[in-house]
């Protein structure tokens, strides 16, 4: 007897409640409002990118050298003159932030 009450019961569809309606509503609704407000913080997250900067990356001894920096100090960088190697990195970095560049000092030959 208690085999057949339960293969009844198995082969009925389950019957969903008002409550487990509201329940099932309700998340969905909190799943929907947070995927939006994720989609809203990665569109506006971020800093705007400044038109006075250089960035500039060249292999070095011990891998990769990374050169940043924005404003006066990029502005130093770029008359300084110190970069051997990478002056065409340097060149189109300091002209495409409205710097003058000024390439190393050749070495006296001799």
């Amino acid at each position: 007897m208690v085999m057949q009450e339960q293969a009844r019961r198995l082969s009925e569809p389950l019957h969903w409640g008002r409550r487990e309606k509201t329940a099932i509503g309700v998340l969905g609704a909190l799943l929907a409002v947070a995927a939006v407000a994720l989609i809203i913080f990665a569109a506006s997250s971020g800093a705007p990118a400044r038109a006075d900067c250089i960035d500039v990356t060249f292999p070095s001894t011990l891998g990769a050298a990374r050169v940043h920096a924005c404003g006066q100090t990029a502005r130093r960088v770029c008359d300084s003159g110190s970069y051997r190697g990478v002056e065409d990195k340097m060149q189109a970095a300091c002209s495409a932030a409205g710097f003058p560049y000024r390439p190393p000092a050749q070495a006296p030959s001799g």
